[in-house]
């Protein structure tokens, strides 16, 4: 157990994890008053900030009877007490720097005031904001401050790599893997203790090699085919893996990550069409970032007219794969007719929150803009039968408050490896164009 340490709590930490104060172990936490004022104002609404805004005050509201303001409130045993300042002296330091008292900067002071006071000298004080700006502010000063570690992936390398490749494979082994539809047991292979659960791969040797996967199930390893879904075939090794994980039934959760262009959300939606008849719908959804911080209500229409232009993305999509066939052909007829029924829906996340899915195929699209939390809250939708895939790419969040460390998609891969019913591929060739390629690569 390390020297106890002082945490003053921006909002933003809370909006991103509502029981963010139960992960500061012995430590105690500060909530300056201004943070209560601005959880005050995003109470109202249907998103996950609303929703943690909240559950905290609500919690927050439990712990009164201890006489929060004046003495402090036990959080509990092997942990700290909570603290919520109420005074509001503007620090001189403070007013020197920043004249505006805005409420980063009433929280910046509020820091200062808790290091000075009498119990806290000689004592570490730490402002623990998810806002750059304000940690480069606070450093500008001298204030200790550091991001929110708790949800924070440490491996990011995995979305930078492609499947891995193994060399100096037994060619009679690959050949037997080529005659084998079932596979062979994964203990002929030397390489099964660096595999994960439902891994894709590739063997080579030195006159051969094949596309193969762990299949946990089994205990094998198994042959990985080009496959054509619903007119839209792979086009290179990554693709053809992509294909394999969305396929495979038993396989309920899918994490598809990669850079513009690499045909994430096509190859999920191809897939779930050609599994039509397992399910009872596909569902598409992603997450509304409103452009230039200005709330859908700006926008004309109902809901669904306010939310059309941010689905666009999907429909294109949808539009790929109805331009593999002729425009009477059977199967953009089917397609069709499973919009007009309410088989395949695209709508904004914000639309299946509260709901349940049952025999359901959901693919949610830019899922890198969700926190840990409401990724969470998504995957507890799912009902029997239904298989859940997030796709995405890490290094295009639009969120101010997520990096490629703290986001919901790095947080769900990182923690669900090894389990038998998820899988992960990370593409990384550019499928889009030539001139996609050439700008994500480049600029």
């Amino acid at each position: 157990m390390g020297t106890k340490k002082n945490f003053v709590l921006d909002t933003n930490v809370i909006l991103h994890d509502y029981k963010c104060i139960e992960n500061f172990q012995e430590n105690d936490i500060y909530l300056p008053i201004v943070v209560l004022e601005e959880l005050d104002r995003f109470k109202k609404g249907n998103e996950q900030i609303n929703y943690n805004a909240r559950e905290f005050v609500r919690e927050l509201d439990l712990l009164t009877s201890n006489d929060l303001y004046l003495k402090g409130a036990s959080l509990g045993p092997g942990k700290g007490t909570l603290y919520v300042v109420t005074g509001d002296q503007y620090q001189e330091k403070i007013a020197r720097a920043f004249p505006e008292k805005t409420a980063d900067h009433r929280i910046l002071s509020c820091t200062l005031t808790v290091a000075e006071t009498e119990r806290n000298k000689g004592m570490r004080t730490i402002l623990v904001t998810k806002d750059v700006n304000l940690r480069m502010k606070a450093r500008s000063l001298g204030i200790e401050v550091e991001d929110y570690f708790t949800d924070k992936v440490v491996d990011v390398d995995i979305f930078e790599r492609s499947q891995p490749t193994f060399e100096n494979i037994d060619p009679e082994l690959i050949d037997e893997l080529y005659s084998s539809p079932e596979g062979l047991d994964a203990d002929f292979f030397e390489i099964k203790s660096q595999i994960e659960p439902n891994e894709c791969f590739i063997l080579k040797s030195d006159r051969n090699s094949v596309l193969a996967r762990y299949n946990p199930y089994t205990g094998k390893f198994k042959r990985v085919d080009k496959q054509t879904n619903y007119g839209i075939q792979p086009r290179n090794a990554e693709q053809s893996f992509a294909f394999e994980i969305l396929n495979d039934p038993e396989i309920k959760l899918v994490g598809l990550t990669g850079k513009a262009g690499t045909g994430k959300t096509l190859l999920a939606l191809a897939s779930a069409l050609k599994q039509m008849n397992s399910y009872k719908q596909i569902l598409l959804a992603r997450p509304i970032v409103a452009l230039a911080n200005r709330d859908l209500g700006f926008l004309p229409g109902d809901e669904k007219q306010k939310v059309a232009p941010y689905m666009q993305p999907l429909f294109d999509n949808l539009n790929v794969i109805k331009g593999q066939f002729s425009p009477s052909s059977a199967e953009v007829r089917r397609l069709d007719e499973m919009q007009k029924n309410g088989q395949l829906v695209i709508e904004a996340l914000a639309f299946i929150r509260g709901r349940s899915l049952s025999d359901t195929f959901c693919i949610i699209d830019e899922a890198q803009n969700l926190t840990p939390h409401e990724i969470k809250t998504v995957i507890t939708r799912a009902g029997e039968g239904t298989k859940m895939v997030f796709t995405g790419d890490i290094q295009q969040i639009d969120s101010p408050y997520l990096d490629m460390q703290s986001n919901g998609l790095a947080y769900m891969i990182d923690k669900m490896r090894g389990q038998e019913l998820f899988a992960h591929v990370n593409l990384i060739k550019g499928e889009r164009s030539r001139l996609s390629e050439l700008a994500s690569n480049l600029l």
